[in-house]
Order: C-alpha cells, then structure tokens, then sequence
C-alpha cells in the first residue's frame, strides 16, 4: 500500500470526473460533502434490471466510474469548492487480471479480489492511496507490490504529477 499525493489538483479533478482519467475502474463507494453529504455505495442492484425486457445487468458487481462520474460532477459544480470527496475505486477484474499475470506469468491471482484506489480531497489537497483485497488469506504480497508500481507507472502515464508520501 502506498500513498500519493496530487501535486495539480485542477488538471487531476478534470480528468477524474470530466475526462476517461479513471474509466478502467469501478466505483466501490462514494462520499461528497458539499452543503449536505451525499454517501453512495456503487454496488449495482441486480434487481433493477430485468432480462425478459431485454435489460441485462451489467457484468460488474459495481458500477463504472464512467457511469458515476456524471452524477458527481452535477454534485460538485458551481463556484463553492466542496469540502470533501471520496472515492474507494477497484480496477475492473479484467484489467487487474492482464495486468498481474502480465508481471507474473503461470500463477494463478484468483485470490485478488480487488485492486483498490481511494481517491480523497481535503483541504484542497488530493491524496491516492492504493489497497488490495484478498479473497482468503494470503503469505505473498506480490500483487501489493505489482499494483503500487503500476498505479504509478499509470498516473505517469497519463501525466499526473504526484510524489510519494508514504
């Protein structure tokens, strides 16, 4: 597990809820704090969608982030800077899978769970701390440590500057 911190808040927020930034992800959970808070958890409803009218339930356990990023920028524009965000994201399955077998060929990561990014703004600063969720209990870290150098790799990537913190 690592920490970043954001080093250009305004350019880092366009991508995140305006541009497709952090679309390879899920949305897990979600807190927005503006005048009232708005708490959400970005587990779908299977019930809500109905197969018989031609309505399949999407094949994630959450939501994407490009389906929730809508509803929070129409939560936070406007000229008052919210007080506090959060975001717990996970890396969609498929994107998590390529990337740890890519780094470690013939084991199987099925223990993973989930690669996890929690996205925080406070104090107008924005911190990324990443996470990994195990389906059993695990000796090797390999798949802790595989994400915390390609979630960098990433942000660079895609030129966000961020250091270090912890």
């Amino acid at each position: 597990m690592i920490a970043l911190k954001v080093n250009e808040v305004k350019s880092f927020m366009n991508g995140f809820v305006a541009g497709t930034l952090f679309d390879p992800f899920l949305t897990v959970e979600g807190l927005v704090v503006t005048s009232i808070t708005y708490n959400f958890d970005g587990a779908l409803n299977q019930e809500f969608y109905d197969e018989e009218k031609n309505d399949p339930a999407p094949p994630y356990k959450y939501q994407p982030w490009s389906d929730t990023k809508a509803a929070v920028f129409s939560l936070i524009k406007g000229t008052k800077t919210p007080i506090c965000l959060r975001f717990m994201l996970a890396l969609k399955p498929e994107k998590a899978t390529e990337m740890l077998s890519r780094q470690i060929q013939d084991e199987d990561f099925s223990y993973v769970k989930n690669l996890l990014l929690t996205v925080k703004y406070e104090n107008g600063a924005i911190t990324l701390t990443t996470g990994t969720s195990y389906n059993s209990f695990v000796m090797s870290h390999d798949a802790d440590n595989i994400w915390d150098k390609n979630i960098q790799k990433y942000l660079a990537g895609k030129g966000i500057d961020f250091e270090i913190i912890s």
